[in-house]
Parts: structure tokens; sequence; C-alpha cells
């Protein structure tokens, strides 16, 4: 545990110290990258390339085009993917790697800008470049300080940085990564909205306010949601019965049976209950559901934009469609 311990410590230290070597070059990288016209190519050999891919991935998917230039293959025909509209970004920690230096020479008749990060700012690549990032000269969390490790995660966070500070300056919004990335759960969370897992009629028990508490444990019954909306006279959502509330009302009720089947639900409904509208995104129905107060809430009515009911939605329904949340336990 404690060699665990401390490859944790000195990583999480690597990225720490980054933010005290941030400078003018890191403003003038990002300068860069906002003037192309074309795409951010990165590259880098080894464990420099899988990073180099990752941070390419996360440019690309944050709204700045983006690709991956393997060096080797670069040599026999995959230049071809470079244009002079484009940037190159080398990662090397070394800044020495022979297969990326290699590639300057070409990149540059092209004419094309050249972002190097290193941990070596008197490598080749460092000083060819056009910006140098230096991500210090970072220890390696194995005892012999060869394996990439702290380095690895460092310049992983530099790639990071890079790409929220440009997610920025281009004002790229949830609504725009939810077109990019439509499928998964992320695209879920940013896509799915609470009237697509409804289901009509069969979702939207409604009785008005004059209705008996009889009538209201019929609905719920007939419906089988745990509860029913109670709407005014204009058809607008006024209070909630749900069966919790059906439980704690046999357990304080004074009076007879006949007496409580009788009653107005308009004198024992929850009154201004939590609504969400059928346009909201999914995840936030499951949001307030969780932080409902005094407790967590297992249903919740859907309403129009006139707060007319359309629907409600089960805590079963948002975990059906694959959302997770911490209520599952109590779910009954």
């Amino acid at each position: 545990m404690e060699v665990a311990r401390s490859v944790l410590a000195n990583e999480a230290a690597a990225v720490r110290d980054l933010t005290k070597t941030l400078g003018a070059d890191f403003l003038r990288a990002v300068e860069l990258i906002m003037q192309v016209r074309g795409r951010v190519v990165l590259t880098g050999m080894g464990k420099s390339g899988y990073i180099a891919h990752k941070i390419a991935s996360t440019l690309t998917s944050t709204g700045t085009l983006s690709g991956f230039l393997h060096p080797a293959e670069g040599f026999h025909g995959d230049l071809g993917i470079v244009s002079r509209d484009d940037l190159l970004l080398a990662i090397s920690n070394s800044g020495e790697t022979q297969e990326i230096i290699d590639l300057l020479e070409p990149l540059k008749r092209l004419g094309i800008p050249i972002i190097a990060i290193t941990g070596n700012p008197d490598s080749q690549l460092a000083r060819r470049a056009d910006v140098h990032l230096h991500i210090g000269e970072i220890r390696e969390s194995d005892p012999d300080n060869i394996v990439p490790t702290a380095s690895a995660l460092a310049t992983l966070a530099l790639g990071d940085a890079l790409t929220v500070v440009l997610m920025q300056l281009k004002d790229f919004r949830k609504e725009d990564y939810a077109i990019i990335h439509p499928r998964g759960m992320i695209g879920k969370r940013l896509t799915l909205k609470v009237q697509d897992l409804l289901k009509g009629e069969a979702t939207n028990p409604v009785i008005a306010m004059r209705a008996t508490f009889r009538e209201a444990l019929s609905s719920i019954t007939r419906y089988m949601l745990g509860g029913v909306s109670i709407v005014d006279e204009a058809g607008k959502i006024a209070g909630i019965i749900t069966d919790g509330d059906v439980r704690r009302l046999m357990e304080r009720w004074q009076g007879s049976v006949e007496e409580l089947m009788n009653t107005p639900v308009s004198e024992i409904m929850t009154r201004e209950p939590t609504l969400v509208e059928n346009t909201e995104l999914a995840y936030r129905a499951l949001e307030l559901m969780e932080n409902h107060q005094p407790r967590p809430v297992f249903l919740l009515p859907v309403v129009d934009e006139a707060k007319r009911p359309v629907g409600m939605i089960h805590l079963h329904d948002l975990v059906q469609a694959g959302f997770k949340t911490t209520l599952n336990e109590t779910m009954h």
C-alpha cells in the first residue's frame, strides 16, 4: 500500500506542479491553435503516441478538429494527411525521439506551425518548435525512474488544459457536445428528454380537485405508477397524491374509513409538488428526485409549459434508461 500511495502522491505532484510552469508559451500555443484553418495533427511514439491519440480524440470531440500521425508511418505515405493549413503538436518526453525529429524538416517545408510538449527544454524538438510547452523535470514513479508514468500523466493533463481553454474560447457548449457525442451515457445525458420516457395516456393519471380519496386510490391502483396528479378547473396541476402519501395518511387518520374515502383530495393532496417539464433533460428529473427535500422522491409529475400534466416519470424509468442513482437501494 505504501508503494501505491507513493506513486499516486508523485503523479499528483507532477500534475500540480504544472500550474507553476504555465505562462506565455501556453498562451501562444492556444493562440496558434485558434488560428489554425485546418487540423491539429498530433504525433508521438510509444507511450507518448497513446497520449497524443487521447488528446487528439478529446480535442476533436470538443470542437477542435484533430488527428493523429504515426511518426514512422509518416515516412511511408501518411505525411499526405498533413496540409499547409494544419498545425503539428508533437509529444516526446525526452524531446529527442528520432522518428519525430526526422518529421520536422518535411513538415517545416510545408510552413505549418509546430508546438512541442517535452520534459527537456534543451532538446532538439524543443529548440526547433515554434512553441515549447515544458512539463517540468519530472521523476517517474518507478524505482529506476525510467517508466513513463508521472510524465505521461502530466502530459495528458496539459492536453486537457489546452482542450478546456479552447472550448471556452470557442464557446463550445453541452448542446454542441451532444451533437458530436450522441451515443453512450454521455450522449444520453445530453440528449434524452423526459418526454422520451413517457408512454402517453398510460403514464398520465389525472383527477380533479373535487374528486374523493376513493377515486384517487382507484386511479393509483389502475395506472400502477405510484401516484396521481390533481388538476384545477383550468387543467393545471394543483397537487399530487402518491403511495407514500397514502401510507402516511392512513397512519395518522383518526376518523372512519368511510370518512377518509369520501374526503376530497383537495384537503389531503400535497400542494405545489416538485414538477419537471416534458422538454427537460431526463437526467435533470433524476437530480430533482435525489435532491428533493426533506426526503428523496421516486415519482415526479411531468407537465407542459402551461403546467398541465402530461404524464409521470418514476425512478424505475430512469434506471431502465441506464441512469445510475444512489436511491436504488431504497427503491421498493
